[in-house]
Formats: C-alpha cells, sequence, structure tokens
C-alpha cells in the first residue's frame, strides 16, 4: 500500500497539482534552468547536421527567411518541393516560418541525405539560438541524428548481402 501511495505522489508532483501535505509540486523541468544561447560575434548560430553520409554546416540568423545552400538558392539547389518542404519543418515545428536566414554548406551523399543533414543542422542551430525551442524540436523527432547508414559490401558477396547467384553444376 506504501508503495501505490508514493507513485501518487510522484504523479502529483509532476503534474503539479496539490499534495496530501498541502505543498504544490513543480514539475522538474520547470525547475532546472535552460542554457545560455550559443551565439558568435556575427549573431549568428552554427551546428552541423548529418543523415546518412550528408554532412552539413548550417549557420542561422535573424532575418526575413532566405535558405542559400551552397553558395545556390533552395529552389537552385532542391529543385524537389518535397526536399524543400524537409528543410522547412523545422521552422514550422517552431513557429519560426520566416524568422531566420539560413546560410549552408553541405558535401556527401545525395539529395535526400543532404535534406535531411540541412534539417538536422537548421535544428540544432535553433536549440541553440533559442534553447526554448528544444522541447517542440525533440517531440517532433528532430533533434535525434538519423544513424541509418548504408551497409558496407563485404568480400565474397554481391553487395552487403547478396550472394552470387549458385550453380549446381
Amino acid at each position: 500500500m506504501a508503495d501505490t501511495k508514493t507513485l501518487e505522489d510522484l504523479k502529483n508532483v509532476m503534474e503539479g497539482t496539490p499534495l496530501a501535505d498541502g505543498s504544490t509540486g513543480t514539475p522538474l523541468a520547470a525547475a532546472l534552468p535552460l542554457p545560455e544561447p550559443k551565439i558568435d560575434n556575427l549573431g549568428r548560430a552554427y551546428a552541423t547536421g548529418k543523415r546518412k553520409n550528408s554532412i552539413a554546416r548550417v549557420w542561422i540568423k535573424p532575418g526575413n527567411g532566405k535558405i542559400t545552400i551552397n553558395g545556390r538558392d533552395q529552389e537552385v539547389y532542391f529543385a524537389r518541393p518535397v526536399l524543400r518542404l524537409i528543410i522547412a519543418q523545422a521552422f514550422q515545428v517552431a513557429d519560426r516560418v520566416d524568422g531566420y536566414d539560413v546560410i549552408a554548406t553541405v558535401k556527401g551523399g545525395g539529395l535526400s541525405g543532404q535534406a535531411g543533414a540541412v534539417r538536422h543542422g537548421i535544428t540544432k542551430a535553433l536549440t541553440y539560438y533559442e534553447p526554448i525551442l528544444r522541447a517542440p524540436l525533440k517531440a517532433a523527432g528532430f533533434i535525434t541524428r538519423d544513424s541509418r547508414v548504408v551497409e558496407r559490401k563485404k568480400y565474397g558477396k554481391a553487395k552487403a548481402r547478396k550472394s552470387f547467384q549458385f550453380s549446381k553444376r
């Protein structure tokens, strides 16, 4: 019976409802201070994003929403609308559409992996610029790096796992 009472008290503490002794529990997340923003002397936040074999170096600064990738506009570099949508997801979740200018250099992999790397970099840079945005971006799953990469080819195999065709004779 004592275990259920402590579990109920823990639940009340996390929800901030009054406890049996009359005190109000405060959530632990509210009690912790936010980290300081990581902004350089030019007023930018920098982060590195990764996806598959692509690596993106991303700088964000307050602006009107201009996104430049490898010196080209995003419409030129990522011609497919789906890839531009992937990049814009971080700003939409954070409710900061057209609030920041983005300058990114990306290399390695294909266009899909590069778009994912830029999104990851934008997400990290947003959390460095405004630490309060970490919770909604983490809930959307953008902070975690997608670690899936192509498996390497093994010797004696046609590809990573595919064997050569078997011949009985």
